[in-house]
């Protein structure tokens, strides 16, 4: 029997409404959970003009897995300005406790104070003839790391992380639509240079196969001081020391003709040659070899670890990752960032050793993503501070030469101002640069030249060859 036009009229109003309904609905709980997410103001935070937001968002509610994640808007327009997302390494180490904190986030702890000091360098910062703002979102990843938290132990190791946090921003999209369809760039430093271009292949990956809805509009990646090959890391290693007059000749030929870096275990006798290299970690700062060392000390180095990152020196300030840890376990804070909501059984740490000790699954190199990555037509920059021992600009070059890319422009000096900041490598499809007394971490010792990397990686320009 034909229904009436009455009938049918009605069936599409309730339709509709159903529909519309489900839509407002879903619209509402995204925008509660981003609201509920807003950070107002945290302990000793100067006066700001941009909104922050902080919080969990969960990648597998079934097994209580949730990571932590900390954003700020870029200070001006911040719907026109591209999204940045900044992950440290380790593994097992706090993007919020490092990278916001200490390095190129907006609020930078300070020793022997309760208050916050501005980033004047800060990525989501307006400035004048260097400017690279941005919206910057930092993440700790895995879970178990920094903030984030899961309910059972699962296998750690870098595929699993680049799945759990391909699936947190699935999910923090959805929470923030709004940003959606922003350019999105990839940061990070250290052991992210396994991180980093792990998650980026990811995300082309399921780019390719997925819907609108969840595709990312993935740009490129930036890498500092990053580990992304075992045996050139573990060689350049070496050659740094020796290079840099920390190693005597016959402790540097004894090292070269006893140990095998291609392996993944170290021979009992490579190991009593590594001796006097390993000795250097508890005498000078070998994430930046000129600076002063903390008086606290940081833990050994681990004779076996080629690839594992110590926790990096503190920057400028030798001991400033102790004022961190003390900061981010106050109670207080916590509260304000809507940290620690479960009352995890362990106390805030800038890296778990407990991740690190567990993580099971690591590529012994990463050169074949990072070529893969250039076929895929991803921007890459891989920059170097050339003060750092720990994963130094040598075992960066012999790296990428590993990658067998021609060479468009060879060595050459980049200008900051009328200071040379360092040298540039142009490859085809990807970009390395020196910054110039740098140490591990580039953007504390380097704050002013990040900022003018971040402006030409997103820009997609070339660094001056030239003083202004």
């Amino acid at each position: 029997m034909e229904s009436s036009p009455a009938n049918s009229a009605l069936c599409f109003l309730l339709c509709f409404f159903t529909v519309w309904s489900s839509m407002a609905a879903s619209g509402t709980t995204t925008g509660t959970a981003r609201m509920a997410d807003r950070v107002v103001r945290i302990p000793g935070q100067p006066p700001v003009g941009f909104r922050q937001y902080a919080g969990y968002v969960t990648i597998d509610e079934s097994r209580g897995k949730a990571l932590f994640y900390w954003f700020f808007e870029a200070m001006s327009k911040p719907t026109e300005k591209p999204l940045v997302m900044w992950l440290n390494g380790g593994p097992g180490c706090s993007s919020v406790g490092f990278g916001e904190a200490q390095e190129l986030g907006p609020f930078i702890v300070q020793k022997g104070k309760p208050e916050l000091y501005f980033n004047d360098y800060a990525w989501n910062k307006v400035c004048g003839i260097i400017c690279a703002e941005s919206n910057l979102l930092f993440l700790d990843s895995p879970e178990g790391v920094g903030f984030s938290y899961s309910n059972v132990s699962d296998v750690l190791g870098d595929n699993n992380t680049a799945i759990s946090s391909h699936k947190f921003l699935i999910n923090w999209f959805k929470r923030f639509p709004q940003y959606k369809n922003h350019e999105f760039y990839l940061t990070g430093e250290s052991y992210a240079g396994h991180l980093v271009p792990q998650l980026a292949n990811v995300i082309v990956d399921e780019n390719k196969k997925a819907t609108k809805e969840v595709h990312i509009n993935l740009k490129g990646i930036m890498i500092f001081n990053a580990v992304i090959d075992d045996e050139t890391q573990s060689k350049g290693m070496m050659d740094f020391a020796y290079s840099h007059a920390l190693l005597s000749d016959q402790a540097y030929h004894e090292i070269i003709q006893t140990c095998d870096f291609s392996k993944v275990d170290f021979s009992d006798a490579c190991n009593e040659a590594l001796t006097p290299y390993n000795n250097l970690y508890n005498i000078i700062d070998m994430y930046s070899i000129y600076s002063p060392r903390c008086p606290q000390g940081y833990p050994a180095l681990n004779t076996n670890s080629t690839f594992k990152d110590l926790p990096a020196g503190g920057g400028v300030d030798p001991c400033q990752q102790f004022v961190a840890t003390e900061y981010f376990n106050r109670r207080d804070v916590q509260e304000a960032l809507h940290a620690n909501v479960t009352n995890l059984p362990y106390p805030f740490a800038l890296c778990s050793n407990a991740v690190s000790n567990a993580w099971n699954e690591s590529a012994q190199t990463i050169l074949p993503i990072i070529k893969k990555l250039i076929h895929d037509q991803i921007r890459i920059w891989v920059i170097s501070g050339d003060t750092d021992g720990r994963v130094p600009v040598t075992s960066t070059r012999y790296g990428l030469n590993r990658l067998g890319l021609n060479i468009t422009e060879d060595w050459n000096q980049w200008y900051h101002y009328n200071q040379v900041g360092g040298w540039t490598i142009y490859y085809e499809g990807l970009t390395f640069v020196t910054v110039r007394g740098a140490g591990h971490q580039v953007p504390t010792y380097a704050p002013k030249r990040s900022l003018q990397l971040l402006m030409n990686f997103l820009a997609n320009k070339k660094l001056p060859t030239t003083s202004f």
